[in-house]
């Protein structure tokens, strides 16, 4: 697994209806419970949160906080903590074990569901806190899509490149706005949920290797409703519907199919259908963004100029002058 491009991810290596067969509860915040009560992972505002996104399954959350004590607390869901910055000591006390450590960047906290812990941190640190619903784990795989519930290991001073690497992109996509909408989100999600439950489900799981791409059908249905909703924020979770499959399968055999993998071709096309618009002289230059399905003018402008090399204004000009085909 490797994350190589903030629009070039390997993961895993025509109705406006939403379909769901796999689609995964919103989680809206990192929460635990205090004494029988649902409350927030900090009594800090996240700097970030992936919550506006509307990420299916999974929520993730940017904190840079003193030193604190979080007092004894559950995690409702499967819960990941990764240090990007401090290189302080933390004490955690769970069942009935006192556990000493010391955090540089890049330590992880890997929780299952249930987790009981209260932690101390000697010092200040910046970090990301993930809730992991599980149901996005338990159909990561169409292996696992039959369990009550896929139970991971517990770890409390993890080091996993890819983890980080998935968890830092998807941070980027949102400080980037998400210029393909919640899709590339998902898409990451999706793959730390498929290594997670290769790599630290309590019960192993090896995933069956598929070859080929998806039939023409399934394609043509695929393409067509990502034509038909463009101006959406189509999820991976509705196109991997559409397909019949699991989100991962989906992802491995559509960029084995069109060679793009769902969120790139997404926002290719987006891209392509601005140019169309912006062709025709009759639109404007914001109407052409946001019927293409960029959220506002500047985010249109921005993302087009890092795609295409120049302003939407200037593609105009060019296509008006006869310098752009």
């Amino acid at each position: 697994m490797s994350v190589t491009s903030r629009f070039g991810v390997t993961l895993a290596d025509s109705s406006r209806a939403r379909p769901s067969t796999f689609a995964q509860p919103v989680v809206p915040t990192v929460n635990v419970v205090r004494e029988g009560r649902v409350e927030p992972f900090l009594d800090s505002r996240p700097a970030k949160s992936s919550a506006p996104a509307h990420w299916d399954g999974i929520t993730l959350e940017n904190y840079a906080v003193p030193a604190v004590f979080i007092p004894r607390h559950e995690h409702p869901e499967a819960f990941l903590h990764l240090v990007l910055n401090g290189a302080v000591k933390y004490e955690v006390n769970t069942r009935g074990r006192n556990l000493r450590f010391t955090s540089h960047p890049g330590i992880l906290f890997l929780l299952p569901r249930g987790t009981v812990d209260e932690v101390n941190w000697a010092g200040p640190t910046h970090r990301l806190a993930v809730a992991i619903h599980t149901s996005l784990l338990k159909h990561a795989l169409e292996e696992t899509a039959h369990q009550p519930e896929v139970e991971l290991t517990e770890h409390w001073a993890l080091q996993d490149q890819h983890i980080s690497a998935l968890l830092l992109e998807m941070m980027a996509d949102l400080e980037d706005n998400s210029p393909a909408g919640s899709i590339y989100g998902e898409s990451l999600a999706n793959a730390l949920a498929v290594y997670l439950v290769k790599r630290y489900a309590v019960r192993r799981v090896v995933p069956v290797v598929y070859k080929g791409g998806l039939t023409r059908n399934r394609l043509k249905r695929v393409l067509d409703y990502i034509e038909a909703n463009l101006d959406e924020n189509m999820s991976l979770a509705q196109l991997a519907a559409i397909a019949g499959m699991s989100p991962h399968y989906f992802s491995e055999l559509f960029k084995r199919s069109t060679g793009r993998a769902p969120h790139n071709y997404v926002l290719m096309q987006r891209i392509e259908r601005a140019k169309q618009q912006l062709r025709n002289s009759k639109r404007s230059i914001i109407d052409a963004g946001l019927d293409a399905g960029f959220q506002n003018p500047s985010h249109f402008a921005r993302i087009f100029r890092k795609l295409e090399g120049i302003t939407p204004s200037e593609y105009r000009a060019g296509h008006v002058s006869g310098e752009l085909a």
